[in-house]
């Protein structure tokens, strides 16, 4: 019975305590909220005529709390546009440096053509001037022994002159008894015959001049087709068959005209003369007259 009182009278404590919580959580909720008064508060003094022996001390003035800093805001993720834009500069610079050396090279490589080429030219200028030195140095060797030998032979041909003149004071063929060979038509025996002889003579207008051989035949006509005149004097060389192997331009020449020159040489080397021993050098000269 004693512990039956004791559950009751917990159990009404513990209703009685709802009731009064109950009965607070009313009353502050119903109760209007009055918002506190804000502003500085100011002491008038103690007295109502201001003669106070103390002066208040004024009150700090509160200042004013700093805002707070804003966050630094995250940077934004690239969007697409932005990666698409990147390459194509990337790509438009890497275009313009394989551009740049595309230029570069092709402009070493125009140099080196350039370079390549002068030195080419250079060098055909080279040679076109030795073999120049060496055409007219061969020329002026040529020139030079034809002229010696042209001498030479104008030479001896003078002794000969002199020497038949000389016999001639002594020993006149004119006066001898007997007819000899040099009757009838034939030319044997007869070395002045068709106004030639041994060694010099003349032929259809032109001369020559043969140490030792006589003239077979008569000389060729030279064959040009020039309104000029003149002499060429053409040094020939003749074998000990009476053939002539060599003919050049030879000392005495009063013409440059080259038709008549290279006329004449031509005809040079038609003549034909008697056979002897070894080669020997002699000279014909044609007379060129206007046609």
């Amino acid at each position: 019975m004693k512990h039956d009182s004791k559950i009751i009278a917990t159990v009404s404590t513990i209703i009685v305590m709802l009731l009064l919580f109950l009965l607070l959580w009313y009353l502050y909720l119903d109760s209007p909220f009055v918002p506190e008064e804000e502003g500085i508060e100011v002491a008038f003094g103690d007295a109502m005529e201001g003669s106070g022996e103390v002066e208040p001390t004024p009150l700090p003035v509160p200042s004013p709390e700093p805002a707070p800093a804003a966050a630094p805001s995250a940077p934004a993720p690239p969007s697409s546009n932005d990666l698409m834009t990147q390459e194509d500069e990337e790509a438009l610079a890497l275009q313009r440096e394989q551009e740049k050396k595309r230029r570069e090279q092709e402009l070493a490589e125009a140099r080196e053509r350039e370079r390549a080429q002068k030195e080419k030219e250079r060098l055909e200028a080279e040679r076109r001037a030795q073999e120049k030195a060496a055409a007219e140095a061969k020329a002026k060797a040529e020139r030079e022994a034809a002229e010696r030998a042209a001498a030479k032979a104008a030479e001896e041909q003078a002794k000969r002159d002199k020497a038949a003149q000389m016999g001639s004071l002594f020993n006149n063929p004119s006066q001898g008894s007997g007819a000899g060979d040099t009757q009838g038509s034939a030319n044997k025996g007869n070395p002045a015959a068709n106004g030639g002889g041994v060694g010099a003579g003349k032929s259809g207008g032109h001369g020559w001049s043969l140490t030792g051989r006589d003239l077979k035949g008569d000389l060729s006509d030279p064959v040009y087709n020039s309104n000029s005149e003149g002499v060429v004097v053409v040094q020939i060389r003749v074998n000990a068959a009476g053939k002539v192997i060599s003919a050049t331009r030879g000392q005495g020449t009063d013409t440059s005209d080259q038709t008549l020159i290279d006329a004449a040489i031509q005809a040079a080397k038609q003549a034909s003369f008697t056979a002897g021993e070894g080669d020997v050098i002699g000279t014909i000269t044609y007379v060129f007259k206007l046609k």
